[in-house]
């Protein structure tokens, strides 16, 4: 089974994409902020990552930065899920390496179609 790492200071939005997410047939495992997903990452290294911009601790473009370091950090597939829908940010966050770039809110229709077009599913 795959796993997915879903990063978001925001319980709800962790809450609502784990069900979306193991209706996907994915293994969910969370973190509330960049610095708590990154020692995820090096405990464990998920198959994919929901990833917020906006947290404390860590932001969630400091945290890809630092994820693609990592030993084994360039093979998660990178899919923010954000309110930043400006250019800037987006372009950003695909040149740090972001595969995809979703909007909140988000359902289970985009979430599947995004991960469908990256290859997850």
């Amino acid at each position: 089974m795959k796993t997915c790492l879903v990063v978001d200071d925001s319980r709800v939005i962790r809450k609502v994409a784990r069900r979306i997410l193991e209706n996907l047939q994915f293994e969910v495992l969370e973190a509330a902020d960049g610095l708590e997903a990154l020692n995820a990452c090096k405990t464990a290294m998920p198959n994919a990552i929901l990833l917020d911009w906006n947290m404390p601790v860590m932001d969630g473009i400091t945290f890809l930065r630092q994820l693609r370091k990592e030993e084994g950090g360039k093979a998660p597939v990178v899919v923010f899920c954000t309110t930043e829908n400006d250019l800037s940010h987006i372009t950003e966050a695909l040149t740090e390496g972001a595969s995809e770039y979703i909007m909140k809110p988000f359902d289970g229709e985009i979430l599947e179609a995004k991960f469908s077009e990256v290859g997850l599913i």
